[in-house]
Protein backbone atom coordinates (compact mmCIF):
# COMPACT_ATOMS: atom_id res chain seq x y z
CA UNK A 1 0.00 0.00 0.00
CA UNK A 2 1.53 3.28 -1.16
CA UNK A 3 0.81 6.38 0.94
CA UNK A 4 1.68 8.75 -1.92
CA UNK A 5 -0.94 7.20 -4.20
CA UNK A 6 -3.54 7.27 -1.42
CA UNK A 7 -2.88 10.98 -0.80
CA UNK A 8 -3.09 11.68 -4.55
CA UNK A 9 -6.54 10.03 -4.73
CA UNK A 10 -7.61 11.85 -1.54
CA UNK A 11 -6.44 15.24 -2.85
CA UNK A 12 -8.16 14.73 -6.19
CA UNK A 13 -11.35 13.64 -4.43
CA UNK A 14 -11.21 16.66 -2.11
CA UNK A 15 -10.93 19.08 -5.04
CA UNK A 16 -13.71 17.34 -6.94
CA UNK A 17 -16.17 17.51 -4.04
CA UNK A 18 -15.33 21.16 -3.30
CA UNK A 19 -16.05 21.97 -6.96
CA UNK A 20 -19.50 20.42 -6.58
CA UNK A 21 -20.63 23.58 -4.73
CA UNK A 22 -20.55 21.80 -1.41
CA UNK A 23 -19.59 25.05 0.32
CA UNK A 24 -23.09 26.40 -0.32
CA UNK A 25 -23.94 24.36 2.77
CA UNK A 26 -22.01 26.94 4.79
CA UNK A 27 -24.17 29.75 3.45
CA UNK A 28 -27.31 27.85 4.43
CA UNK A 29 -25.89 27.26 7.92
CA UNK A 30 -25.09 30.96 8.40
CA UNK A 31 -28.59 31.90 7.24
CA UNK A 32 -30.07 29.38 9.70
CA UNK A 33 -28.13 30.84 12.63
CA UNK A 34 -28.95 34.44 11.73
CA UNK A 35 -32.65 33.64 11.47
CA UNK A 36 -32.52 31.77 14.79
CA UNK A 37 -30.82 34.73 16.49
CA UNK A 38 -33.73 36.92 15.36
CA UNK A 39 -36.61 34.53 16.01
CA UNK A 40 -35.64 32.82 19.28
CA UNK A 41 -35.36 35.75 21.79
CA UNK A 42 -39.01 36.86 21.53
CA UNK A 43 -40.50 33.33 21.67
CA UNK A 44 -38.11 31.57 24.07
CA UNK A 45 -37.57 33.94 26.97
CA UNK A 46 -34.68 32.89 29.25
CA UNK A 47 -34.12 29.74 27.16
CA UNK A 48 -33.04 31.19 23.83
CA UNK A 49 -29.31 30.82 24.55
CA UNK A 50 -29.55 27.07 25.27
CA UNK A 51 -31.80 26.56 22.25
CA UNK A 52 -29.32 28.47 20.07
CA UNK A 53 -26.48 26.29 21.38
CA UNK A 54 -28.48 23.13 20.59
CA UNK A 55 -29.54 24.43 17.19
CA UNK A 56 -26.02 25.36 16.15
CA UNK A 57 -24.30 22.09 17.01
CA UNK A 58 -27.31 20.07 15.82
CA UNK A 59 -27.28 21.94 12.51
CA UNK A 60 -23.58 21.24 12.04
CA UNK A 61 -24.18 17.53 12.66
CA UNK A 62 -27.21 17.26 10.37
CA UNK A 63 -25.72 19.23 7.47
CA UNK A 64 -22.48 17.27 7.76
CA UNK A 65 -24.45 14.00 7.71
CA UNK A 66 -26.33 15.07 4.57
CA UNK A 67 -23.04 15.85 2.81
CA UNK A 68 -21.40 12.61 4.00
CA UNK A 69 -24.31 10.47 2.79
CA UNK A 70 -25.18 12.19 -0.48
CA UNK A 71 -21.57 12.56 -1.60
CA UNK A 72 -20.34 9.28 -0.07
CA UNK A 73 -22.89 7.12 -1.87
CA UNK A 74 -21.85 8.59 -5.23
CA UNK A 75 -18.08 8.52 -4.75
CA UNK A 76 -17.56 5.13 -6.38
CA UNK A 77 -20.61 5.09 -8.67
CA UNK A 78 -19.56 8.40 -10.19
CA UNK A 79 -16.16 6.97 -11.12
CA UNK A 80 -17.83 3.91 -12.65
CA UNK A 81 -20.37 5.98 -14.62
CA UNK A 82 -17.64 8.31 -15.96
CA UNK A 83 -15.51 5.20 -16.75
CA UNK A 84 -12.52 6.82 -15.02
CA UNK A 85 -12.23 3.71 -12.85
CA UNK A 86 -11.20 1.80 -15.99
CA UNK A 87 -8.20 4.13 -16.29
CA UNK A 88 -7.26 4.15 -12.60
CA UNK A 89 -7.47 0.48 -11.65
CA UNK A 90 -5.18 -0.95 -14.41
CA UNK A 91 -2.46 1.46 -13.24
CA UNK A 92 -0.19 0.59 -10.29
CA UNK A 93 -3.04 1.48 -7.94
CA UNK A 94 -4.65 -1.14 -5.74
CA UNK A 95 -8.33 -1.27 -4.84
CA UNK A 96 -7.39 -0.68 -1.21
CA UNK A 97 -5.51 2.52 -2.07
CA UNK A 98 -8.42 3.73 -4.23
CA UNK A 99 -11.10 3.17 -1.55
CA UNK A 100 -9.02 4.56 1.33
CA UNK A 101 -8.06 7.58 -0.77
CA UNK A 102 -11.70 8.29 -1.64
CA UNK A 103 -12.70 7.99 2.02
CA UNK A 104 -9.92 10.31 3.19
CA UNK A 105 -10.76 12.83 0.46
CA UNK A 106 -14.38 13.16 1.60
CA UNK A 107 -13.31 13.20 5.25
CA UNK A 108 -11.02 16.11 4.36
CA UNK A 109 -13.98 17.98 2.87
CA UNK A 110 -16.01 17.30 6.02
CA UNK A 111 -13.18 18.56 8.24
CA UNK A 112 -13.01 21.82 6.26
CA UNK A 113 -16.81 22.13 6.27
CA UNK A 114 -17.16 21.50 10.01
CA UNK A 115 -14.23 23.81 10.81
CA UNK A 116 -15.75 26.73 8.88
CA UNK A 117 -19.22 26.18 10.36
CA UNK A 118 -17.73 25.87 13.85
CA UNK A 119 -15.82 29.15 13.57
CA UNK A 120 -18.97 30.83 12.26
CA UNK A 121 -20.98 29.33 15.12
CA UNK A 122 -18.56 30.55 17.80
CA UNK A 123 -18.14 34.02 16.26
CA UNK A 124 -21.89 34.56 16.06
CA UNK A 125 -22.39 33.41 19.66
CA UNK A 126 -19.65 35.80 20.80
CA UNK A 127 -21.28 38.68 18.91
CA UNK A 128 -24.64 37.84 20.51
CA UNK A 129 -23.07 37.69 23.97
CA UNK A 130 -23.99 34.02 24.49
CA UNK A 131 -21.89 32.17 27.07
CA UNK A 132 -20.81 28.75 25.84
CA UNK A 133 -18.53 25.95 27.15
CA UNK A 134 -15.81 26.15 24.49
CA UNK A 135 -13.86 23.01 25.44
CA UNK A 136 -16.96 20.79 25.75
CA UNK A 137 -18.34 22.00 22.42
CA UNK A 138 -15.02 21.40 20.66
CA UNK A 139 -14.87 17.83 22.00
CA UNK A 140 -18.47 17.21 20.93
CA UNK A 141 -17.70 18.57 17.45
CA UNK A 142 -14.66 16.28 17.22
CA UNK A 143 -17.02 13.37 17.86
CA UNK A 144 -19.39 14.76 15.22
CA UNK A 145 -16.49 14.50 12.76
CA UNK A 146 -15.86 10.93 13.89
CA UNK A 147 -19.53 10.10 13.31
CA UNK A 148 -19.38 11.68 9.84
CA UNK A 149 -16.29 9.62 8.98
CA UNK A 150 -18.27 6.53 10.00
CA UNK A 151 -21.27 7.67 7.95
CA UNK A 152 -19.00 8.17 4.95
CA UNK A 153 -17.78 4.59 5.28
CA UNK A 154 -21.39 3.38 5.54
CA UNK A 155 -22.39 5.38 2.45
CA UNK A 156 -19.43 4.04 0.47
CA UNK A 157 -20.23 0.45 1.47
CA UNK A 158 -23.80 0.76 0.19
CA UNK A 159 -22.72 2.80 -2.84
CA UNK A 160 -20.28 0.19 -4.07
CA UNK A 161 -22.90 -2.53 -4.70
CA UNK A 162 -26.15 -0.67 -5.39
CA UNK A 163 -27.47 2.47 -7.07
CA UNK A 164 -26.79 5.89 -5.59
CA UNK A 165 -30.49 6.48 -4.83
CA UNK A 166 -30.95 3.20 -2.96
CA UNK A 167 -27.58 3.62 -1.22
CA UNK A 168 -28.65 7.09 -0.05
CA UNK A 169 -31.92 5.74 1.38
CA UNK A 170 -30.15 2.86 3.11
CA UNK A 171 -27.50 5.18 4.54
CA UNK A 172 -30.10 7.57 5.94
CA UNK A 173 -31.90 4.56 7.38
CA UNK A 174 -28.73 3.44 9.18
CA UNK A 175 -28.13 7.03 10.35
CA UNK A 176 -31.60 7.22 11.93
CA UNK A 177 -31.61 3.67 13.28
CA UNK A 178 -28.08 4.06 14.61
CA UNK A 179 -29.30 6.85 16.86
CA UNK A 180 -32.39 4.86 17.89
CA UNK A 181 -30.79 1.43 18.34
CA UNK A 182 -30.68 1.70 22.15
CA UNK A 183 -34.34 2.72 22.23
CA UNK A 184 -35.19 -0.23 19.97
CA UNK A 185 -33.38 -2.57 22.35
CA UNK A 186 -35.40 -1.25 25.29
CA UNK A 187 -38.60 -1.44 23.26
CA UNK A 188 -37.93 -5.10 22.53
CA UNK A 189 -37.53 -5.80 26.28
CA UNK A 190 -40.73 -3.92 27.11
CA UNK A 191 -42.82 -5.92 24.60
CA UNK A 192 -41.95 -9.18 26.32
CA UNK A 193 -42.16 -10.91 22.95
CA UNK A 194 -39.11 -13.19 22.42
CA UNK A 195 -39.25 -12.82 18.61
CA UNK A 196 -39.34 -9.02 18.70
CA UNK A 197 -36.68 -8.95 21.40
CA UNK A 198 -34.43 -11.16 19.25
CA UNK A 199 -34.91 -8.85 16.24
CA UNK A 200 -34.12 -5.71 18.24
CA UNK A 201 -31.03 -7.35 19.75
CA UNK A 202 -29.82 -8.34 16.29
CA UNK A 203 -30.36 -4.80 14.98
CA UNK A 204 -28.49 -3.39 17.97
CA UNK A 205 -25.53 -5.69 17.32
CA UNK A 206 -25.39 -5.06 13.57
CA UNK A 207 -26.11 -1.33 13.41
CA UNK A 208 -23.46 1.13 14.59
CA UNK A 209 -24.41 2.70 17.92
CA UNK A 210 -24.16 6.33 16.82
CA UNK A 211 -25.40 7.55 20.18
CA UNK A 212 -21.95 6.70 21.54
CA UNK A 213 -20.64 9.57 19.41
CA UNK A 214 -23.51 11.96 20.22
CA UNK A 215 -22.20 14.34 22.89
CA UNK A 216 -24.20 17.39 21.83
CA UNK A 217 -26.53 17.58 24.83
CA UNK A 218 -23.72 16.85 27.29
CA UNK A 219 -21.56 19.54 25.70
CA UNK A 220 -24.27 22.20 25.93
CA UNK A 221 -24.56 21.56 29.68
CA UNK A 222 -20.79 20.97 30.07
CA UNK A 223 -21.19 17.44 31.49
CA UNK A 224 -19.12 15.28 29.15
CA UNK A 225 -18.48 11.56 29.95
CA UNK A 226 -15.24 10.47 31.61
CA UNK A 227 -12.01 10.01 29.65
CA UNK A 228 -12.22 6.19 29.55
CA UNK A 229 -15.68 6.32 27.97
CA UNK A 230 -14.56 8.93 25.47
CA UNK A 231 -11.55 6.84 24.41
CA UNK A 232 -13.63 3.65 24.13
CA UNK A 233 -16.06 5.47 21.83
CA UNK A 234 -13.18 6.57 19.57
CA UNK A 235 -11.86 2.99 19.37
CA UNK A 236 -15.38 1.71 18.65
CA UNK A 237 -15.86 4.16 15.76
CA UNK A 238 -12.41 3.49 14.26
CA UNK A 239 -12.89 -0.28 14.35
CA UNK A 240 -16.29 0.11 12.69
CA UNK A 241 -14.78 2.32 9.96
CA UNK A 242 -12.00 -0.21 9.31
CA UNK A 243 -14.55 -3.04 9.12
CA UNK A 244 -16.78 -1.12 6.68
CA UNK A 245 -13.87 -0.07 4.45
CA UNK A 246 -12.66 -3.68 4.40
CA UNK A 247 -16.13 -4.80 3.25
CA UNK A 248 -16.17 -2.02 0.63
CA UNK A 249 -12.73 -3.00 -0.69
CA UNK A 250 -13.74 -6.69 -0.87
CA UNK A 251 -16.97 -5.98 -2.78
CA UNK A 252 -15.34 -3.44 -5.11
CA UNK A 253 -12.44 -5.74 -5.97
CA UNK A 254 -14.91 -8.39 -7.17
CA UNK A 255 -16.94 -6.09 -9.39
CA UNK A 256 -16.73 -6.45 -13.15
CA UNK A 257 -16.35 -3.21 -15.10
Amino acid sequence: MNLTRILAIATNGFREVIRDRILYVIGFFILLLVLASRILPPIAVNADEKIFLDLGIGGINLLGAIVAIFVGTGLINKEIEKRTVLILIPKPLTTTEFIIGKHLGLCGVLVALIAIMTVTYFVLMSLLGINYPLQSLLIALAYVLLELALLTAIAMTFGVFTSSVLATLLSFGVFVMGHLSRDLLELGKITGNPSIEKITKTLFLILPDLERLNLKNEAVYNILPNTVELISSVIYALLYIILLLTITITIFSRRQF
